[in-house]
């Protein structure tokens, strides 16, 4: 008896070596214990491989879920892949309201409130969203689109007075403010509403040029008070809403 309780606790414990479990099962064996091996229990298939299907399709459907791909001929996947490439269009209502909310550098006023800018003077040509859009086949039209036109936006905007000094800064905020909301492939351009300020020919050259616009936007002083028509104007338009 002594000899079968060694022998059933040698086998229990994992610290035995493997010889030494076999002479222990082989002496209980001849004790007349009834010793079976030890079989793994074998791993769910949910557990091995999950599947991520709800349980509530049935299987009909998730078997045509998962062969909907191949059965798709090319034609059928090469339009899928067309519509999922198509953008919305930027219109000019859009822009517009990017920039009608925008601080006014001398008055506590939006451009918008002081009919600075206004949604006549905006003009948008999304070459992207206007190709797909008009031409029959997709793929053919976001090939012509990668290939063609430049998407731009123009805003001519209207000074205050004919002799404002501040009509340079207030083409700075909307264009600054334009190119940090709008995608990378827009050109943006702004100008003076034709006929409504003195030096407007001297204003537009200055706004047209990257150069200067970049120098400009290092001067400290001047981004400051670019960021603050900018963010001023954003305060208000939230506080509004």
């Amino acid at each position: 008896e002594r000899a079968n309780f060694l022998a059933l606790a040698d086998t229990a414990g994992s610290s035995s070596s493997q010889e030494q479990q076999e002479n222990n099962v082989g002496l209980l064996k001849t004790a007349g214990f009834s010793i079976y091996p030890t079989i793994p229990k074998p791993v769910p298939q949910a557990l091995r491989q999950p599947s991520f299907i709800p349980a509530t399709l049935p299987s009909s459907s998730v078997s045509r879920s998962k062969n909907r791909g191949a059965m798709l001929p090319k034609e059928e996947k090469k339009k899928t892949a067309s519509k999922s490439a198509r953008r919305d269009r930027i219109d000019a209502e859009e822009v517009f309201n990017i920039i009608r909310n925008i601080q006014d550098p001398e008055h506590p006023l939006t451009l918008e409130q002081l009919n600075v800018v206004n949604l006549d003077h905006v003009d948008v040509y999304d070459s992207l969203a206007a190709t797909v859009v008009d031409n029959d086949d997709e793929e053919e039209g976001l090939k012509e689109s990668k290939k063609g036109s430049l998407s731009t936006v123009e805003v001519r905007f209207t000074p205050t007075i004919p002799h404002c000094s501040m009509a340079t800064l207030i083409g700075l905020c909307i264009r600054v403010k334009l190119l940090q909301a709008l995608p990378m492939r827009f050109k943006v351009t702004v100008k003076i509403q034709p006929g409504t300020h003195a030096s407007e020919k001297a204003v537009n050259k200055q706004l047209s040029d990257k150069e200067r616009v970049c120098a400009a936007l290092e001067n400290s002083h001047l981004s400051g008070v670019v960021n603050r028509c900018i963010l001023e104007g954003m305060k208000s338009s939230s506080h509004i809403m």
